[in-house]
């Protein structure tokens, strides 16, 4: 699934080709990606006409920021929201281009080129909505704060209070917002702290160092253009390369990077996760 660093990437990649774009209709050739507004009439209504203004995140959400409509500057802009999941993809389609085959939802744009949003395993959703809707959107409402905005202070205070494994606590979108499991178990293994520690067992110092590595990760992989296992890839087309600087996700039984110890692996909340047990005791 597409994490936080993926999303950034795909937002900034799509942001270019987006911006200033007017939307001039809507088809979902799979109408079962549509949220909110179930059909494709209610999404097109709230779309169409809008001018793009921005491409941006939340967590591992995508928004389309639209402008107001023209004959009403004074009313509300819009938003589009893309819950990508496991394998949601978009690119942009020059003129007359063909649809793709797993293609779910088309959005037409005034250059003549068509923003295609396509999702091999159709688990991921797009929403047109309005900003005010945003707090009556339970998920959304639910989220907690961006990495980047948690200071060392909340986070600790965030974990004093929790009983739970910290693995599982990363994964918790409401406590803090993006993070699944490859950069739970690359920051964890960053900041020497083995996964199933009790939140309220890990010491003060090592909450400061988790936050501050999970902040570090994170924009690695940002810098990397994100991670891919199997389906991800950017708008282009193109890989991320992030895999190719994990420590440890994804690899049981290959020697630890910093100690030599063979690396194992462990369900928590569900997950795998991997870490070396003794640089992460």
């Amino acid at each position: 699934m597409p994490e936080l660093p993926e999303v950034e990437t795909i937002a900034r990649a799509l942001a270019p080709g987006l911006v200033g774009r007017t939307i001039l209709g809507v088809d979902a050739p799979d109408p079962t990606v549509l949220a909110g507004p179930r059909t494709r009439a209610a999404f097109a209504k709230i779309a169409t006409g809008r001018t793009i203004t921005a491409v941006t995140r939340r967590a591992k959400l995508l928004f389309v920021n639209l402008s107001p409509l023209p004959e009403a500057p004074d009313a509300s802009p819009a938003l589009l929201a893309f819950h990508l999941r496991m394998t949601g993809r978009f690119h942009i389609a020059k003129a007359a281009a063909p649809v793709p085959e797993r293609a779910r939802l088309l959005v037409r744009l005034s250059d003549d080129s068509t923003l295609v949003f396509s999702d091999l395993r159709r688990f991921g959703t797009a929403r047109a909505l309005f900003p005010e809707a945003l707090a009556g959107w339970d998920f959304y409402a639910s989220l907690g704060p961006e990495p980047w905005d948690m200071t060392p202070e909340a986070f600790d205070a965030a974990l004093r209070r929790r009983g739970t494994r910290i693995k599982a606590a990363l994964l918790d979108q409401t406590l803090i917002a993006g993070i699944g499991n490859i950069y739970a178990d690359e920051s964890l293994f960053a900041a020497g702290i083995h996964p199933e520690t009790p939140c309220r067992a890990v010491a003060p110092k090592k909450r400061e160092a988790l936050l501050a590595a999970i902040q570090a990760v994170l924009a690695r992989a940002i810098a990397a253009g994100g991670s891919t296992i199997r389906d991800y890839r950017t708008p282009d087309g193109v890989e991320g390369g992030f895999q190719n600087e994990f420590s440890v996700y994804g690899k049981a039984g290959e020697p630890c990077p910093a100690c030599g110890r063979t690396l194992v692996s462990i369900k928590v909340a569900g997950r795998t996760s991997t870490f070396c047990p003794r640089c992460q005791k």
